[in-house]
């Protein structure tokens, strides 16, 4: 082989490695892949926009039970009663079960009906029998009962309308020997939780009132 074909061999050869190098200097500012500032993948999640009022506005302050008593309609609170009826029975004389009955139940002295086992909770919070179910505390506890005793056994979730929740206090005041008189709606209101509600667990049940 002559010089002159050795130099072409060369020459191309030469030429091959350029095209080669210049082609992945293009690619490598093309396609250039810079090392993030932190390691890992970033995720962003949206927050939730629950609408509604800003966040610390005051809410309207409910309607005392006084005043939706006096409005109440009883009959309409016997239909309330259907989501307690796999609790509790409403009848004189009825038998306790996973609640106890709740026949004059309005002013009757908490956790003190005959032959219901309450949880300790609800008989912390009944002081010996001197505190009673009421037309407050009946109110409250309707409202959210493991809110309002806490440790109670009862799972029942809670009448949250107050509308409801007064139509069905006033259906369970005519189940009595002799129902309770109406509180006079002008009158003030007890405080929330007059009672210290007891601390501590127990097994949840589905039941509306103890």
């Amino acid at each position: 082989m002559d010089s002159f074909e050795l130099n072409k061999l060369i020459g191309a050869f030469l030429g091959t490695l350029f095209v080669v190098f210049s082609i992945g200097i293009v690619s490598d500012s093309i396609f250039a892949a810079p090392v993030p500032e932190k390691p890992g993948f970033g995720i962003e999640a949206a927050e939730e926009d629950h609408g509604g009022a800003a966040a610390g506005a005051e809410q309207p302050a409910e309607e005392p039970i006084a005043a939706l008593l006096a409005k109440a309609d009883a009959t309409a609170g016997q239909a309330v009663f259907k989501k307690c009826a796999a609790c509790h029975t409403d009848d004189s004389g009825g038998a306790n079960k996973v609640g106890p009955n709740l026949w004059n139940i309005v002013n009757r002295p908490i956790a003190s009906h005959e032959g219901f086992s309450y949880s300790a909770a609800m008989k912390e919070f009944a002081q010996g029998g001197s505190v009673v179910w009421d037309y407050e505390h009946l109110n409250h506890f309707l409202t959210s009962p493991k809110g309002y005793i806490k440790g109670t056994a009862m799972g029942f979730a809670g009448v949250k309308k107050p509308e409801e929740r007064a139509n069905l206090i006033a259906y369970l005041r005519t189940t009595a020997d002799s129902p309770a008189p109406l509180p006079e709606a002008g009158a003030a209101p007890a405080p929330e939780n007059a009672s210290a509600p007891a601390e501590g667990a127990a097994p949840a049940q589905p039941a509306p009132a103890q």
